[in-house]
């Protein structure tokens, strides 16, 4: 019978006919055997090597096909995190591509997918555990039948991997000797500490999910699809484990567990996600997009879809809204409203004014409990006025309001003592928050609910005294903190490309002017991210999440990745950059007297070419952003057409735009020049149905 745990350590045998995983640790478990160059897999129970080892690998974390191959991406580095309940915990430090052909391949299409892969997982947060079901919450998996192998106990919403372990996840249905090969990997946010409180010495675990449902860019991806997932969808857990003294090096160990030892797991869940309504920020090279919001109307099944999903894993919804009130925000705010009105039973709205404006906080509630949809509680908070001037601790006025929420929703508990485990409390609600970004404002509310959540907990059990507060221990409270401003910046860099904003408040609990600089610089480096990186980052997680199957159709090769603007389109910056260069140069250079009047005109020209060519760059921005090339979103392909429409009547180099022999293969109104080619074969970056 096949264990229920992947293998912990894998050998490689390689041969020119195939690859051959087997783990030394178990000699009669069948081995996994990959032909080349088909990439067929199948189960050997006794291979034939035929080969040499290559080298020993953590796992396997999936197999993946290209344009003109197949890989293997296998795990050959991994860093031990902590332990929780004694299992092993490890972050993925390096991996590797294993090609099923021989020969060398020189494909730029091919050579560019593989360089995605390859930033994503350099740049990724993964974590994995041999024993340990890293994508459920404590709660969750108290009703989880341990007897289903670890993958099919995986959450499938935070199970990364997923996608490319489907190869090894088909054949189980004829052979169920594969589930050890198969290993479950999160992306996110891991903290494990073991530190002392009030003299009760305690481990303190903080772990944030990441939904591979709807992962991309901040710009790219925004509000909800058609299926009801939000954009950067997160969940975070926060658990304390008292009384527990195990941790072997070698993982979960029954035998290290002492049968008197009473263990107490305590755990609070939070998530995280888009405004639940279509729409968009399209980027233009502005500091501050244009905002798109379609119809309220048309969103309301993919916003019931949604709501209908959350109420059934995390019962009741305290939806905390902190967008701005004024402003291009409140549009979005009011979607919002508009969407949960129309949802519950005959909402009753109510609003509280503040001496800086008129609503501090709205609230909308259901007056009866009729449907599912009654599960839902609004709550806003005028998060940017209230604590504006650097006064943060003012946002504690929102844990006033959801008081009675936050009582009543309380929290999981469980007491084990040897095999015995019994649950004490669970937690029957979430509290689901959100800014624009679902990042900076998010995270410190996050932060905030979660301190009183542990409050709460460790008093319950004793190990603080009532009315005590985990912030009269120093060291406590300061690991706490940057836990906390931790995993808010790893949050913000997979969504927005840079740490989070506001983490002085995270960690120190004061705003700073040094704090508020550091937000400028990231301010500064998301603008650019945003408008010239992310194009190919989004990229990267639609090839990994099999969001974008590559074609292997000769006629896509050499097309996708190339930028086919028109070459005057494409020159702008480069003559701006050479202007500036030259008005630089001539007023560093050595002057004579003879050419002073010269160089003043020529520095006057230099200057002219270079604000006409920048009025152009923001006259026509969307041209000059870095587009997603796989899944381009359907505002980018409509802003992008009428922008090259309106450039091709520009005064001055309108006519030349127009002319086949600058044109070229440029882009038409296909977007990035290539859907008319991709239309040839219509499985071009259709989605994986799984």
């Amino acid at each position: 019978m096949a264990s229920v745990y992947p293998f912990r350590d894998l050998n490689i045998t390689a041969a020119p006919t195939h690859y051959v995983f087997k783990s030394p640790s178990a000699p009669n478990a069948a081995a996994l055997v990959v032909e080349r160059p088909s990439g067929d897999v199948k189960m050997v129970q006794n291979p034939m090597l035929g080969g040499k080892r290559v080298t020993s690998i953590a796992g396997i974390l999936g197999m993946i096909q290209l344009r003109l191959d197949k890989y293997i991406i296998i795990i050959t580095k991994a860093k031990l995190v902590g332990r929780i309940r004694g299992n092993t915990v490890f972050r993925v430090e390096a991996t590797e591509f294993l090609p099923m052909q021989e020969r060398e391949l020189h494909d730029p299409d091919e050579d560019t997918y593989l360089a995605l892969l390859r930033a994503h997982l350099r740049t990724a947060p993964m974590y994995f555990s041999y024993s340990f079901d890293l994508t459920n919450t404590f709660q969750r998996q108290t009703s989880a039948n341990t007897a289903l192998p670890l993958w099919q106990r995986a959450d499938e919403r935070f199970f990364w991997n997923r996608y490319i372990q489907s190869d090894l996840i088909d054949i189980r249905t004829t052979n169920p000797q594969v589930d050890p090969y198969i290993l479950p990997v999160v992306f996110g946010f891991l903290k494990i500490s073991t530190t002392n409180l009030n003299n009760t010495p305690l481990t303190f675990v903080l772990i944030t999910r990441k939904s591979r449902h709807r992962a991309g860019t901040r710009y790219n991806t925004r509000g909800i699809d058609e299926a009801g997932n939000a954009s950067n969808f997160n969940e975070t857990e926060q658990a304390v484990i008292v009384g527990d003294s195990t941790g072997g090096v070698g993982g979960y160990d029954q035998n290290s567990i002492n049968g008197n030892e009473k263990v107490q797991v305590l755990s609070y869940v939070q998530t995280r996600g888009s405004v639940p309504v279509f729409w968009a920020e399209v980027n233009n090279i502005h500091y501050t997009p244009k905002l798109q919001i379609r119809g309220v109307e048309t969103a309301m099944p993919a916003a019931r879809a949604h709501f209908d999903h959350q109420i059934s894993l995390y019962g009741d919804n305290y939806l905390v809204n902190l967008v701005n009130q004024k402003g291009r925000e409140e549009r979005v705010k009011a979607a919002y409203e508009k969407v949960v009105k129309l949802l519950v039973s005959a909402p009753a709205e109510s609003k509280q004014a503040s001496e800086k404006t008129s609503e501090r906080f709205r609230e909308i509630e259901p007056t009866v409990k009729q449907q599912r949809m009654d599960r839902l509680h609004y709550i806003y908070f005028d998060f940017h006025h209230e604590c504006r001037g650097l006064k943060w601790h003012r946002a504690l006025l929102l844990l006033d309001k959801i008081g009675d929420g936050l009582e009543k929703q309380k929290y999981f508990h469980s007491v084990e003592s040897g095999s015995q485990s019994s649950v004490q409390c669970t937690q029957t609600s979430v509290v689901r928050t959100n800014c624009m970004d679902c990042l900076d404002r998010t995270n410190v509310v996050q932060s905030m609910l979660a301190k009183v959540a542990l409050n709460r907990q460790l008093q319950d059990i004793g190990v603080l005294a009532p009315g005590q507060s985990v912030e009269a221990f120093e060291n406590f409270e300061f690991m706490f903190r940057n836990a906390w401003a931790d995993n808010a910046d790893v949050v913000s860099r997979a969504y927005s490309g840079t740490g989070a904003l506001k983490t002085d408040f995270t960690r120190t609990g004061k705003r700073t002017k040094a704090g508020a600089l550091a937000d400028l610089s990231n301010s500064i480096t998301r603008y650019f991210r945003n408008n010239y990186a992310d194009g190919p980052r989004q990229d990267a997680y639609d090839l990994f999440l099999g969001n974008y199957l590559p074609s292997n159709h000769y006629m896509t090769s050499r097309l996708l990745f190339v930028d086919r603007r028109p070459i005057l389109i494409q020159s702008i910056p480069y003559i701006f950059a050479a202007a500036l260069f030259l008005i630089v140069a001539s007023w560093i250079l050595p002057r004579n007297t003879d050419g002073g009047i010269i160089k003043s005109l020529f520095s006057l020209l230099c200057l002219a070419v270079a604000g006409w060519s920048a009025m152009f760059m923001k006259q026509y921005g969307m041209l000059y952003v870095a587009w997603p090339k796989l899944n381009a979103p359907a505002f980018a392909v409509e802003g992008y057409n009428e922008t090259l429409s309106r450039a091709r009547k520009d005064k001055v180099l309108g006519r030349w735009l127009n002319k086949p022999a600058l044109v070229g293969r440029e882009r038409g109104s296909s977007f990035m020049g290539e859907r008319n080619i991709r239309l040839i074969h219509l499985e071009e970056g259709k989605k994986r149905i799984e």
